[in-house]
């Protein structure tokens, strides 16, 4: 303890994802860890989950134990969390600039909706005021002169934020699936972004939890509904896409007596967690016998706006009378000359931003639609594919069900308990070392 370093956070150095899905492993393992439970957990690559260990131990007090086949385990005090928000300042601003990130968020939200008031207000105050003065202009019979509205401009921005919701935040938390009309205007522009983010992380959790759940050798077939496979073919002829799960989780091929080729993952074949979920394949269906663990790896499609029927057609309707008054404006200022210091003069400066404005909220969420097509498309293809490759395995053939029972043949999962550590840094040596030698004397007395 000692040569630790004591000026430096290192749990700082990790991104907060990792961070966060290591400590909730953690957690999940009531705080004494292998390397394996972590990344099977979480998700996570073996290096990424060493080294977060490696570094709330650091900064937490935790301690390391070693089995008698030398295995690591990293073993965490129960208000491991309290002592690091204690040392780390990026971890006590994190839940404040996750506030301010959504407040960000939802101020972007909300003022493009509050633009296209704003522009509905300005372009259709420009029209009646052109109206009004040609009208003037013609009863008096001054066509000739240049223009002046007759009244100078005392536009307040802030006059349009009447309508914002102050309570807005506190009150989506009843209603979540509900938006106001100034945030429907975004959604139907811009959408509600991807609903697949994180999803990825999910999908290394199902993959990972579904190897250490058995015993840590499969077949490639049962990995196939979670990957991305264009047909149920291609995994009969071709194992390559496993390539990449061998990778994060450090596997490697072994072939059977009967020559097929199965999967061993050893650093998920020890776990220090006394529960183990892997459950015997013999006599049971398939889909009985996975557990807990999700039959296939589902995407979800995207919408083009969660706004209801009668919110859209809200907001196009809108967006037709902007643009409309855009063009009937756009019209009216070819015909007349304005004074520097009028209304109309400043209408006629923003114009192109107002000709801009009104053409993108139509334009945007057409070339939108193509793409959430095409989107939808390829997630409909790979869901199918994975769901596919799950009723395989529902109902395999002759050699598929030899190649099942042959990885739970091969299966291995070894509990390290307290009786197989023989070195702790969390004791001093040389205590260990007596203990270690008086139980080898009981043990030759025996």
């Amino acid at each position: 303890r000692g040569i630790r370093p004591g000026g430096v956070v290192e749990s700082d150095k990790l991104s907060s994802d990792v961070r966060k899905r290591t400590m909730d492993a953690v957690d999940g393992c009531g705080g004494r860890v292998t390397v394996g439970d972590v990344a099977s957990r979480a998700g996570l690559k073996l290096n990424e989950a060493q080294k977060a260990l490696q570094a709330l131990a650091a900064d937490t007090d935790g301690f390391l134990e070693v089995s008698e086949e030398g295995d690591v385990l990293y073993v965490f005090p129960k208000n491991y969390r309290s002592k690091l928000g204690a040392k780390s300042f990026r971890i006590k601003a994190e839940p404040f600039i996750e506030k301010a990130k959504g407040a960000g968020e939802y101020l972007i939200r909300v003022s493009f909706g509050t633009a296209l008031i704003a522009s509905i207000v300005i372009v259709y105050t420009a029209i009646i005021a052109l109206v009004t003065s040609r009208s003037e202009d013609d009863n008096r019979g001054r066509r000739g002169r240049s223009y002046d509205s007759g009244f100078n401009f005392y536009f307040n921005p802030v006059d349009l934020f009447w309508y914002w919701d102050p309570y807005y935040n506190r009150r989506r938390r009843v209603q979540v699936n509900k938006t106001n009309f100034i945030e429907s205007v975004f959604s139907f522009v811009f959408g509600d972004g991807d609903p697949n983010q994180g999803i990825e992380e999910e999908r290394w959790k199902l993959i990972g939890q579904y190897i250490a759940s058995n015993g840590g050798v499969v077949a490639a077939e049962e990995l196939a509904p979670y990957l991305d496979i264009d047909s149920t073919e291609r995994i009969k002829d071709d194992e390559s896409y496993i390539l990449p799960v061998l990778l994060r989780f450090d596997g490697q091929p072994v072939v059977d007596e009967e020559g097929n080729i199965l999967y061993r993952f050893p650093s998920l074949q020890r776990t220090a967690s006394q529960k183990s979920k892997r459950k015997e394949y013999v006599g049971k269906r398939w889909a009985d016998w996975v557990g807990g663990v999700e039959k296939f790896f589902e995407e979800k499609r995207w919408q083009f706006s969660k706004t209801s029927s009668s919110e859209r057609a809200m907001v196009v309707g809108l967006g037709g009378l902007n643009l409309f008054g855009v063009i009937v404006l756009g019209t009216m200022l070819k015909e007349v000359a304005v004074r520097p210091d009028s209304f109309i003069k400043f209408v006629a400066d923003i114009f192109p931003l107002l000709q801009i404005y009104a053409g993108s909220f139509f334009a945007i969420p057409l070339v939108r639609w193509f793409f959430v097509r095409k989107r939808n498309a390829d997630i409909e293809k790979r869901n199918q594919a994975r769901q596919q490759c799950a009723r395989v395995l529902e109902l395999p053939d002759i050699s598929l069900t030899q190649k099942l029972f042959s990885a739970r043949d091969m299966a291995q999962k070894t509990v390290i308990g307290q009786d197989q550590i023989v070195y702790s840094t969390d004791k001093d040596f040389l205590d260990q070392d007596y203990e270690a030698n008086e139980w080898d004397k009981k043990f030759r007395e025996l």
